[in-house]
């Protein structure tokens, strides 16, 4: 079961970003997006209410969403097959992307503007898909652990433990690159984009127990803001960009459509 909590007072003013340490995706400004084993995705709102949910049926093991206009992308595992299912938004099944001969990381994938995918191959290639054609997008490095993939800015972020974070564009072309920030004892779990377009990235600490959320800058990838430790993976951020572990007090996503 999920759960999210806001703030009582001032529920328009904080947005989820990380529940249970998965990203959530935001649809427009006010619904956020997040899988679920029961429900396939749940669609919350700023008060972390249900709202509506699709893809129950369809979904075994759903990993990541992301939703482009009015289509939603949700990664899959079936039988140890890794897919990318794709959605209208009222819930109807359009499409089922096999990954099975490409993705080297299962659950990462970059949805673009115009319906590319973009994967990592187990070559060291991140490859878009369009349609019935495959082409390579960027040659990439191999990390100490998987790497993270996620559409970010009108492209494609990539981070790759121990070396790089890379933006390109829709493209391939390296828009910013910055060198892993995080010492060794630090993992990156997944990577998060608010309704503002913003990155964040939720970082464990394995010695001390403790996750933060730390917020880079589109422009440069620079770390410029970072939340305070805590021993929950589940986080808020406002609308001036500040993030903090999910509020205590507030109400909670039950299985009761609101």
């Amino acid at each position: 079961m999920l759960a999210v909590t806001a703030c009582e007072t001032s529920p328009t003013s904080l947005q989820p970003i990380f529940i249970n340490g998965r990203a959530v995706a935001p649809e427009g400004d006010s619904l956020f997006a997040v899988t679920d084993p029961d429900r396939g995705v749940a669609f919350l709102d700023r008060r972390g209410r249900l709202q509506d949910s699709l893809g129950a049926a369809e979904l075994m093991n759903p990993g990541k969403v992301q939703i482009v206009s009015n289509t939603v992308y949700v990664s899959d595992v079936e039988d140890g097959h890794p897919l990318v299912l794709v959605f209208s938004r009222d819930g109807r099944l359009e499409r089922r992307i096999d990954l099975d001969t490409l993705a080297g990381q299962p659950h990462q994938f970059a949805a673009l503007p115009d319906g590319t995918i973009v994967v990592e191959t187990s070559d060291r290639r991140l490859v878009a898909l369009r349609n019935d054609s495959i082409d390579t997008f960027a040659v990439v490095e191999g990390g100490s652990r998987p790497s993270l993939l996620t559409a970010a800015d009108g492209g494609v972020l990539h981070a790759v433990p121990d070396h790089a974070i890379t933006l390109y564009n829709s493209f391939g072309n390296t828009r910013w690159r910055i060198e892993w920030p995080w010492v060794e004892s630090a993992y990156v779990s997944d990577v998060a984009i608010d309704s503002r377009g913003r990155v964040h990235v939720i970082v464990g600490s394995s010695s001390e127990e403790t996750f933060t959320v730390q917020t880079l800058t589109r422009e440069s990838g620079e770390i410029f803001r970072w939340s305070e430790p805590t021993t929950e993976s589940t986080f808020v951020v406002n609308r001036v960009g500040q993030v903090t572990r999910a509020p205590e007090r507030g109400r909670h996503l039950t299985g009761e459509r609101n």
